[in-house]
Order: C-alpha cells, then structure tokens, then sequence
C-alpha cells in the first residue's frame, strides 16, 4: 500500500484532533475509560479518512492516465486508422 501524502497525513491529523475536541466538548466525558474510547474513535475516524483520500485519488490518478473517452464509449480511431477503414472499403 502506497504511503500517503502530506496533505492527506495532515487531512487525518485534523480530522482526529478535531473529533477528539468536538466528541471531549459535547459528552462532557471526566474517566480515563470514556477520554481513551472517545480518542480511539477519533484515530479510528482520522484513519478512515486518510484511506479514503489515499484511494480517491488513486483512482483520480487512473482517470487522469486512461485520458478522456468518447461519448458513446467507443474505442478513439486516429487519422490514420480512419484512412485505413476508408481503404479497405474501396
């Protein structure tokens, strides 16, 4: 598995700082059991996140490499492939 970029590193990093504040800020949680359950969800959470962004732009990158299809899908035919189907039905 590809290792991910900085934007996409920091992108989790957010996300689990982010959800660790707003879920610490809303249930008002003071054991040491609920903090760790509520981080673990938050890592679980900003991981997720990283892989998700890792495999849209995998598949960004493989749109991007295929290039551009025609609209009815079919296959794209060159100047010199057409000259050569012209040809043949002489």
């Amino acid at each position: 598995m590809p290792r991910p970029s900085v934007a996409q590193a920091c992108l989790g990093s957010f996300t689990v700082v982010a959800t660790t504040v707003a879920l610490l800020a809303v249930s008002g949680a003071s054991g040491v059991l609920a903090v760790v359950v509520l981080v673990g969800f938050a890592l679980a959470l900003g991981t997720v996140v990283t892989v998700l962004s890792m495999s849209a732009a995998a598949a960004r990158a493989a749109t991007v490499a295929s290039g551009p299809a025609d609209p009815a899908g079919a296959p794209r035919r060159t100047a010199a492939a057409a000259g050569h189907a012209y040809a043949r039905q002489r």
